[in-house]
């Protein structure tokens, strides 16, 4: 397996099909977020998105620690991964395979998509060694995370050369 840090700076050496240990800081982020992100003027975003990973996740919490950190289907970000790319995002993170205009957008930003295993949700919240919430406090789980993340076991889906593992 690979290591790999966040920020990427070496998206364009992933390949798809790649089995990877991701670590280093990553951003949450799922449907109502993208959906705020994307109404904004990229200025007036509440955090920079350049570099960034994200990962399409609402983490389950009990006393201050995220106890499950499970992927969700990707696809749902869809209409709005063109926008999160173009604002500086260089990886994401779900399940499932992406419609064609993600493959464009992809290439287009050489960014990455990595997935997760459905199911894991334990296993990857063993990954996370520190959590901050940095916007969208009131979408609760939904919220913009920051995560620190040690080993995060990952494969390579989509890379920036539109290869896959779904096609």
């Amino acid at each position: 397996m690979k290591r790999v840090f966040s920020p990427i700076s070496n998206a364009s050496e992933l390949k798809a099909g790649d089995e990877v240990l991701l670590c280093g800081e990553i951003l949450t982020a799922r449907d109502a977020a993208h959906k705020r992100i994307c109404e904004l003027e990229a200025e007036n975003m509440p955090v920079s998105l350049e570099g960034q990973t994200i990962f399409y996740v609402g983490p389950s919490m009990k006393d201050g620690k995220i106890t499950s950190a499970g992927p969700t289907t990707s696809m749902r970000m869809d209409k709005y991964t063109p926008t999160v790319l173009e604002r500086g995002a260089v990886a994401l993170i779900g399940k499932g395979d992406r419609k064609a205009e993600v493959y464009d957008a992809l290439k287009k930003f050489k960014g990455v998509y990595f997935v997760a295993v459905g199911g894991a949700g334990a296993i990857y919240a063993d990954c996370i060694k520190k959590h901050e919430i940095v916007a969208y406090e009131d979408l609760g789980s939904e919220a913009i995370f920051r995560l620190e993340v040690e080993d995060m076991p990952l494969v390579v889906a989509i890379d920036g050369e539109g290869s896959s593992i779904f096609r």
